[in-house]
């Protein structure tokens, strides 16, 4: 994929901060200063933070604010293929030219001062918001939430905090609870907040903070519930459609998305536009079957080549319960993971369910675990396993010592499903 003119710029703006994450508002609050605010310019906001399904959240909600007929900007992260995936304005990746203008502005502005890459590229994501009418923005925190960069958003139209688990735990702490606690730091007074499923733990400390500070909460299994296709809240019951996004633990997500558009209060969020984007929602890069491409035709007949970017336990969890109801055929996996993590943490729950395991390292990146170490994990575990020097040639290997109908799972690292997704050909996008 050849270089555009704003990879350039983006690969300057990574120098500017020794660190890759440093937790302060400082810095993006000094910059968003010498841009004139563009952060208070954007539409209504929806902020979302949390640890497992806040991107299945904010794609549920665009499509349901799509189908009432409004234009959402949405801005996410980390990217799949191109870093414009992550700057969704009025719904689709930002272009080339804005980008460049909103970058440019960003690092004059800047002058050099010491800023981290997710710092100045949220500056850039507001400012390019700014300039373009929107009726909604769905805004995604990158880590935590009390000083992620996105939350200099002072008066959001509602919070969303989705299920809590261990996850950066070098950056949010060791336990469940303090890592809620960061997670509810985007709370604000008397901003209503739709809350998903939580452990006994983080529940206490979210219902905690937005006690001290009178945040109304709106919470999974109280204020609102949902169980297959009934969701149910104070305005009445809602029977919803089988979500666009597959696996059990998408209706969870959905359901968060429905408490959010009811909270919201808009009359354009009827029943009808909530049915229609629950069903029309899409992710690129979460559960995704992959055909016709260079790396899908390396398998055999009746081989299925699946993607999904899940890379921590809850993740696993989630694929766990998926492939039980891939029972029909065998799952083979091929794993990548970050070297910030330990593998068995994804691994373990998908363990007893799949046929073989093929270690591979995440493209573009000397911070993962080697192959033979992501095999060793497996073996550990009983799984057969193979360590491969690609994703390509475990799919070559998959083909080759297990010939017949089958399912393979590319999983463990949102930059190995990325990188699986440019081979294949195919697009991502917000």
């Amino acid at each position: 994929m050849p270089p555009l003119r704003s990879d350039a710029v983006l690969e300057r703006l990574t120098r500017l901060h020794p660190k890759l994450i440093d937790l302060s508002l400082e810095r993006i609050e000094r910059l968003l200063a010498a841009l004139g605010h563009p952060e208070r310019e954007l539409p209504p906001v929806v902020h979302v933070a949390g640890t497992n399904g806040k991107g299945s959240v904010i794609a549920f909600l665009k499509a349901i604010c799509e189908a009432a007929g409004l234009s959402a900007h949405v801005y996410v992260s980390p990217h799949l293929i191109r870093f414009n995936e992550r700057i969704g304005v009025r719904g689709r990746p930002i272009g080339e030219e804005p980008l460049n203008e909103a970058l440019a502005a960003c690092e004059e502005a800047n002058a050099g001062a010491p800023i981290t890459f997710f710092e100045i590229t949220t500056a850039a994501a507001f400012l390019a918001f700014s300039r373009v009418p929107a009726d909604i923005a769905l805004i995604e925190t990158g880590l935590g939430g009390r000083f992620d960069a996105t939350n200099v958003l002072a008066s959001p139209a509602l919070s969303v905090i989705t299920p809590v688990s261990r996850d950066h735990v070098h950056f949010l702490g060791e336990t469940v609870p303090e890592i809620a606690f960061e997670k509810a730091g985007i709370l604000k007074p008397g901003v209503p907040a739709a809350i998903g499923p939580q452990r006994p733990e983080a529940d206490e400390v979210i219902a905690a903070r937005a006690a001290e500070i009178g945040a109304p909460l709106l919470r999974h299994g109280r204020e609102w519930r949902v169980d297959g296709r009934d969701y149910r809240d104070a305005t009445g019951a809602l029977e919803i459609p089988p979500p666009g996004l597959i696996g059990p633990h998408q209706v969870e997500n959905a359901g968060i998305a429905v408490a959010a558009a009811r909270a919201l209060g808009w009359p354009a969020l009827d029943e009808r536009a909530i049915r229609t984007g629950i069903a029309a929602a899409r992710w690129p890069g979460r559960l995704q079957l992959l055909e016709g491409g260079p790396l899908s035709e390396r398998l055999g007949p009746g081989q299925e080549l699946w993607v999904d970017g899940g890379h921590n336990r809850a993740a696993g969890e989630a694929l766990a319960l998926v492939a039980r109801g891939w029972s029909d055929l065998p799952l083979h996996l091929v794993m990548g993971h970050l070297a910030v993590r330990p593998p068995e943490d994804f691994l373990a729950p998908l363990a007893g369910g799949i046929a073989s395991f093929h270690g591979v390292p995440v493209p573009g990146t000397y911070a993962c675990h080697a192959p033979e170490q992501l095999a060793e994990a497996a073996r550990a575990l009983g799984v057969e396993a193979h360590p491969c020097p690609a994703a390509a040639e475990a799919l070559d290997a998959i083909a080759r010592r297990y010939p017949g109908p089958a399912r393979v799972l590319v999983a463990g690292s949102l930059y190995l499903a990325g990188a699986v997704l440019a081979e294949e050909g195919g697009q991502a996008g917000t």
